[in-house]
């Protein structure tokens, strides 16, 4: 784990420990009355008393809570059933009533138009993980807090069976579920209010603003299988600064060990039956990643100054290390390593023919047959006698599988000022700016290229991404039925691909008779590859939104112009509109157009993935490059433009009582989507142009692939919503029924560029259909138990070539809170312990028992419990 990350998260640690330490409950409390009687004295007397005045300060926190800006409006706050566009409120308790706590995996379980895998062995997908909102790729979704821009993750994701390949999208794990008020999910397009990214969607994640008390709280569980085991730590605590303002800060720690869901390979086997006692069982694990020392740091600030203005900021730092496996290497067999005719003979290397640079043999090294998995004995057993003949089996005798990860660092800061004119017209000027870096590692691997001299691990480089955002927005209502909106917004973004150690990408001296080179599995970034590129855009946009004189019709009107420095301009615009048609019944509708602009990490990075292939049975280098190198340009490779789509939706929303349902039907029309090619097999005069351009692995890559902008695609499918709480359970017992179906189609492809494999893993990598069905019930004061069936419906993967079969998963908790404010929970996920279909390839292949991509996880039953402890300093009490 690199030091520096290490020395941050103990910084990030101490800081929290400080904070509780100083404000305990009573100390907070002796502080908040002084403070407030020297208000009180600073004003004459007028104003509070020790405790404060409770309604004032009510007062003030509905202020704080009034000008929050609904998503997918700039209009006054509405409620769910009275917006013009489908959203989802996602309640804390939705987030608090689970065992996990990745964000991606809380979304999940409650939202089943959000999809995120596990990743194994998927390079740096497995760090960051993609997440798909309604089967789109993860950068079709934009992420919003507070209602501000969030930054994106460093991390490109190269394997992401299909949908996800080559998406950039942020990094929502860096948020504690702890921190949040609630999370708001727009099911519709929004280009035309927010820019780039909003194409399947929108995701806001509100923030407390409490001024009072706080929770601690603690989890801990693991699987049935034994192993998986995660503990975490959680704080919130709010404070309020001053008598107008808020201070909410909220800190977790949490680890978790990985898994195993694996079957010994075939080959692997074989070399253990061959009397190889250095392989290990399994030989290659398939299972989730180790996370160490994960840390998340947030705080919410809101300050009310002179003359109705009002301050708000928000800050986060989070750190982890993620670590996970790669494929095994097998002894005997693996190219440019240890053989290079595929297993007949061991891969011997000259010592003194690296030496001199002349290739005739000087050491005259004996030839190494390999007869039934055992290279002949008596002349490997000459070679490794001789100091001027070397094979990797000296250092791996059994094979090796390399391990792979990265250290992630994550910080942001929002701050703006809001306030109104005497006019009336609303103004709101805010600065962003995010920053994510993943620190990459490997090792348990070798540049084989070197030989004896290799290192075993190896720092590759970094990626680097980092966002400035500047905003200035403007509302003004035009009595109570017009309500005006606009502004203007400045955003530069910027990728760093840093350099790694020099081993990493060096081409060694034993790279003339057949050794690979670079960091063997994930090769490093070298000084000519690595670099900066930036862009940015400025946009204006206005929006208007009305009621009719009845108040049975809302309609809204959305533009935005936006002008890139790379690739020119864009114009989009909505229509939405809302008819009560009477007071149980709504119907709603939109039409929008939007767009999503490659990012300059997909414009410029390169990428080299080492994948198994089962039509060929064997480990082959496929490399990323960028589509204006001279290589992808000989196969239509063509600088990247922006991704347009038409989005559509109709729905209804039908309200009685205990009762609610919303319906609502979509269409996504993509045109000149981008995404990753099809991998092309590569010449010798390709491999000499790409190693000229500084991609010193070239030597070693069998295929190439890059981005481009070559098919449309229309995404159909329908959300259901409906609620029920039975007044004849009195109002004890919530029941909700959540349903997806999407469908995606290629309408327009080149087949040059994307082959059947490619259009399969777009249409079918996801499941087309998912719905849960959830009882939450209370027993009197202090039990209460949730019960939640889920379906995921088929997938393909791409990986295995296999298509797998739909499954439930059941999910069950009760909990017990005591009068002190303690609770304490216990529960389960998947508690029937379902998995995928079992993979038939498992075996033969590389050893997977269940597709990688399974929609659910592939790990079983997972069992947890959790504490939690929920306070109240206002009056010294538990609440």
């Amino acid at each position: 784990m690199n030091g520096r990350r290490f020395h941050n998260g103990l910084v990030a640690l101490a800081v929290a420990a400080l904070l509780l330490a100083a404000w305990t409950p009573a100390a907070f409390a002796q502080e908040t009355e002084a403070a407030s009687q020297d208000d009180a004295d600073q004003e004459g007397g007028s104003g509070a008393d020790g405790d404060g005045d409770d309604e004032e300060e009510a007062a003030q926190q509905e202020a704080f809570s009034d000008v929050i800006v609904v998503t997918g409006s700039r209009a006054e706050p509405r409620s769910i059933t009275e917006s013009m566009v489908p959203i989802d409120v996602i309640k804390v308790d939705d987030f608090e009533n689970q065992g996990d706590t990745d964000l991606n995996n809380l979304l999940r379980t409650v939202a089943p138009s959000f999809n995120v895998n596990t990743q194994p062995i998927s390079d740096a997908a497995t760090v960051v993980r993609p997440v798909n909102l309604r089967n789109l790729a993860p950068d079709h979704t934009l992420v919003l807090v507070n209602g501000k821009r969030r930054h994106r993750a460093a991390v490109i994701a190269w394997l992401g069976n299909g949908v996800a390949d080559g998406a950039q999208g942020p990094d929502i794990s860096t948020i504690p579920a702890i921190a949040l008020r609630q999370a708001e999910v727009l099911r519709d397009g929004a280009s035309a209010q927010y820019g780039s990214d909003a194409i399947a969607g929108v995701l806001n994640f509100i923030l407390k603003d409490s001024t009072d008390g706080g929770a601690i709280e603690v989890r801990s569980g693991g699987y049935s299988a034994g192993d998986g085991m995660a503990e975490s730590v959680a704080v919130n605590y709010g404070l309020p600064w001053g008598q107008n303002g808020f201070a909410n800060f909220s800190f977790e720690f949490s680890q978790s060990d990985p898994t195993d869901r694996s079957v010994q390979r075939d080959d692997a086997a074989a070399l253990i039956a061959a009397g190889n006692t250095a392989v290990r069982d399994p030989a290659q694990v398939w299972g989730s990643p180790e996370i160490e020392d994960d840390i998340k740091l947030w705080g919410n600030f809101g300050y009310l100054l002179g003359g109705g203005q009002q301050f708000y900021s928000h800050v986060n730092y989070a750190s982890k290390t993620v670590t996970g496996g790669f494929f095994f290497r097998n002894p005997n067999t693996r190219d440019a390593v240890f053989s290079l005719d595929g297993g007949q003979t061991l891969l011997i290397g000259d010592l003194l023919d690296a030496q001199d640079g002349v290739l005739d043999g000087s050491a005259n090294c004996p030839v190494v047959r390999i007869v039934d998995n055992v290279p002949d004995p008596d002349a490997l057993a000459r070679v490794l006698a001789d100091p001027n003949c070397f094979s990797f089996q000296e250092l791996f005798p059994g094979g090796f599988t390399p391990q792979f990860g990265g250290d992630v660092l994550d910080r942001s800061i929002v701050a703006g000022v809001r306030g109104h004119t005497q006019g009336g017209l609303g103004w709101d000027a805010s600065v962003s700016y995010g920053f994510n870096e993943v620190d990459f590692f490997i090792f348990n691997t070798v540049n084989a290229s070197l030989g004896p001299n290799t290192p075993t691990a190896f720092d590759p480089g970094l990626y680097r991404q980092q966002d400035l955002n500047f905003n200035f927005d403007v509302t003004y209502a035009l009595g109570d039925r017009t309500n005006l909106a606009g502004g203007v917004e400045w955003r530069e973004e910027e990728f760093e691909i840093g350099i790694g150690q020099v081993e990493s990408f060096e081409i060694g001296p034993l790279a003339a008779q057949g050794f690979s080179s670079a960091s063997n599995g994930f090769p490093g970034f070298s000084d000519i590859a690595a670099g900066g590129w930036s862009r940015s855009n400025i946009a204006l946009y206005g929006d208007l939104e009305r009621v009719s004189a009845s108040g049975r019709l809302t309609y809204g009107v959305a533009v935005r112009f936006e002008d890139f420095e790379d690739f020119g301009t864009t114009t989009n615009g909505k229509l939405s509109g809302r008819y009560e048609v009477n007071d149980y019944f709504q119907l709603r509708g939109s039409v929008s157009t939007g767009f999503r602009a490659p990012t300059p990490g997909q414009s410029n990075a390169f990428n080299v993935s080492t994948e198994f292939d089962l039509g060929l049975m064997e480990l082959i280098n496929n490399g990323t490059i960028p589509a204006t190198s001279r290589v992808a340009q000989l196969r239509g490779g063509k600088p990247l433009t922006a991704e347009e789509s038409t989005n559509y939706a109709f729905g209804g929303v039908y309200v009685n009582g205990p009762f609610a349902l919303t319906v609502d039907f979509f269409q996504i029309d993509l045109r000149d989507r981008l995404t990753l090619t099809q991998n092309f097999m590569l010449s010798q005069e390709e491999v000499d142009a790409l190693i000229a351009e500084g991609i010193t692995s070239a030597a070693n890559l069998r295929n190439f692939r890059f981005f481009t902008n070559d098919f449309d695609t229309r995404t159909r499918g329908v959300d259901l919503v409906a609620t029920w709480t039975p007044t004849a359970l009195h109002g004890d017992t919530d029941f909700s029924l959540l349903v997806n179906h999407t469908d995606t189609e290629v309408t327009k492809f080149n087949p040059n560029t994307l082959d059947a494999t490619r259009i399969r893993e777009l249409e079918g990598a996801l499941p087309r259909t998912r719905w849960n069905l959830t009882a939450n019930h209370r027993l009197g004061d202090h039990w209460r138990v949730l019960g939640r069936l889920s379906y995921y419906s088929g997938w393909f993967d791409s990986e295995d070539v296999q298509d797998y079969g739909a499954e439930y998963i059941l999910d069950l908790e009760a909990g017990y809170t005591f009068n002190n404010g303690i609770s304490l929970v216990a529960g389960g996920q998947n508690v029937l312990d379902n998995f995928p279909d079992v993979n038939p390839n498992a075996r033969a292949g590389v050893g997977n028992l269940y597709s990688q991509f399974s929609p659910f996880g592939f790990n079983g039953a997972y069992y947890y419990a959790r504490l939690r402890y929920s306070f109240s300093t206002r009056f010294g009490k538990n609440p």
